[in-house]
């Protein structure tokens, strides 16, 4: 697993191990990134210098440093380091580790179980890592790609400290292929616009850096390679546009437009059109569901959720697969009704809220839960709407100083055409 590392390391040429290995940081001096959590008043760092290392869950993308910040743990507060991973390991090899633990407890040294892809493991298992916490047997270090307060049992979270890595910047893999060149005393045989490519096909991902590192610095040539070669050369295609550009900006704008005009044919090409520029699927999902909440709104209520099932579609099948999905619902946006109505009511709401300030709702909407509120009029004349013609008392909602104002007018499309009726119909008897 790679890591981020300062840029000034010793070459070690003595062993043949891959380059991620040969980079692993020896200390956590050498590790760059994550300093929310490493500087000086990281909680990581605050821990550490306690001397009271607590179960841990690190929560992060792929390639960020999760196993490596594991091993350092160890080494720092001199445990044994023993790793598996939820994905190939059950209850039968989990009894196994936990007796190994308490003979080495038992013998004066402590262990870090670092359990990457905790979140595979179900709530059975998961339970079985609580006794041996509790007791000291294992110091549990879990890593995990996914929210763990979904994912985790609260009784595991309740005995963990999650810590939130954070995807790499440019900067951070910058120098990372820095390093890389200092370890090997040569240069990377690119261009530097090909350079610029691969740190944004690694997307904040430092193994998979290395890994395209690795193959480049393979590469027999007499000259720098290109943009154009760069994709003939490696396995993954190289991006056409800066995902932090001028570019990219414009293909988003052009696919959340071609949407917004009803234009199926051309919301499609302008997904693909990201798709094969290298786009992250997980930031078009959630521009895609954007989409639906601002410019579908209540015109077709089952656009978000629609968009949200596609999300997850794609988090569950991944790529290439999954991209299918967030096809689909880009197609399903652009020929659904259109209405921003919602989107235009919040933004005036916002506008009036702040505008207002801290205006006390009007009494009769008030609860009273004691005699004192009571006597201050609390709840007095309140209108129970149950009890009234058609369940509306057409009682006033708003402070008492401000004025009613029109902050939603539904459009006459789609599901908002009943809603356009019943907001019609409460304006009428809420005049009368």
């Amino acid at each position: 697993m790679a890591d981020l590392f300062d840029t000034d390391p010793k070459p070690d040429h003595s062993r043949p191990a891959p380059l991620a290995e040969r980079l692993r940081p020896r200390d956590f001096e050498e590790v760059i990134g994550q300093q929310h959590l490493l500087g000086k008043e990281g909680a990581l760092r605050v821990m550490l210098d306690s001397g009271n290392l607590s179960s841990l869950i690190f929560w992060g993308p792929p390639g960020v440093g999760k196993t490596t910040l594991a091993k350092l743990l160890a080494d720092q507060v001199d445990l044994e380091f023993v790793q598996i991973s939820a994905i190939f390991s059950g209850m039968p090899e989990l009894r196994k580790l936990f007796e190994a633990a308490k003979i080495r407890r038992h013998n004066g040294r402590g262990t870090l179980l670092f359990v990457d892809e905790i979140h595979r493991f179900n709530k059975a298992q998961q339970d079985g890592f609580l006794p041996h916490m509790e007791d000291g047997t294992i110091t549990l270090v879990g890593a995990t790609t996914e929210n763990p307060s979904f994912e985790l049992n609260a009784a595991v979270m309740s005995r963990a400290q999650v810590m939130v890595l954070e995807r790499l910047s440019p900067e951070d893999l910058e120098l990372m292929a820095r390093r890389a060149e200092t370890l090997l005393q040569k240069p990377l045989p690119l261009t530097a616009e090909a350079r610029q490519a691969i740190l944004e096909m690694a997307d904040g991902d430092g193994r998979s850096l290395i890994n395209t590192l690795e193959q480049c610095f393979a590469w027999k040539t007499t000259a720098p390679v290109g943009v154009e070669d760069l994709s003939k050369r490696l396995s993954k295609r190289a991006p056409k546009y800066d995902k932090s550009g001028e570019e990219h900006y414009n293909l988003i704008s052009a696919l959340h437009k071609s949407v917004r005009a009803s234009d199926a044919d051309a919301a499609l090409y302008w997904l693909c059109r990201m798709f094969e520029g290298g786009e992250d699927p997980r930031y078009l999902a959630r521009r895609i569901t954007r989409m639906a909440v601002e410019d579908i709104g209540l015109a077709d209520p089952q656009a978000q959720a629609f968009c949200l099932q596609a999300w997850e579609t794609y988090e569950r099948l991944g790529s290439p697969e999954g991209e299918l999905a967030l096809a689909q619902a880009v197609i399903y946006l652009a020929l659904a009704p259109k209405s921003n109505a919602a989107y235009v009511a919040y933004k005036a709401a916002r506008k009036m809220a702040k505008k207002t300030g801290s205006l006390m709702p009007p009494n009769h909407l008030l609860n009273a839960p004691t005699q004192f509120m009571k006597d201050q009029g609390y709840g007095d004349g309140y209108a129970y709407d149950h009890d009234s013609v058609d369940g509306f008392s057409g009682q006033n909602c708003f402070p008492d100083s401000v004025s009613r104002e029109v902050l939603y007018s539904p459009v006459n499309r789609g599901f908002e055409r009943d809603l356009k009726k019943r907001t019609e119909f409460f304006d009428k008897r809420r005049k009368s």
